[in-house]
């Protein structure tokens, strides 16, 4: 019997129309995080030394990063994450 591989197994999901619809509703938050990550590693720094140029704690830059999580990060902390590591932020918004 074949292994349905991950992608098998994503088109197959994402065939149900609630999957999808929760799968659509991620895919923000996760885009965000992974940009988050590639920010603070393209600046050269580790978790802990963006926390210390934000004041925080490196569990709360952790928890920011993580896409495990359900926490919903402030506007304000998600700007004041760009500008520790030299960005600044730019929203676009798109037709559905």
């Amino acid at each position: 019997m074949k292994r349905t591989t991950l992608k098998e197994f994503k088109e197959n999901a994402l065939k149900n129309d609630e999957v999808k619809k929760e799968y659509e509703a991620l895919t923000t938050a996760y885009k965000l995080r992974r940009q988050l990550v590639s920010l603070r590693k393209k600046a050269g720094l580790t978790q802990e030394q963006l926390a210390e140029i934000m004041h925080t704690q490196k569990s709360n830059i952790s928890r920011l990063e993580s896409v495990n999580t359900k926490y919903s990060p402030k506007l304000s902390t998600i700007e004041e994450y760009a500008k520790a590591t030299g960005y600044t932020i730019e929203f676009d918004f798109t037709p559905m």
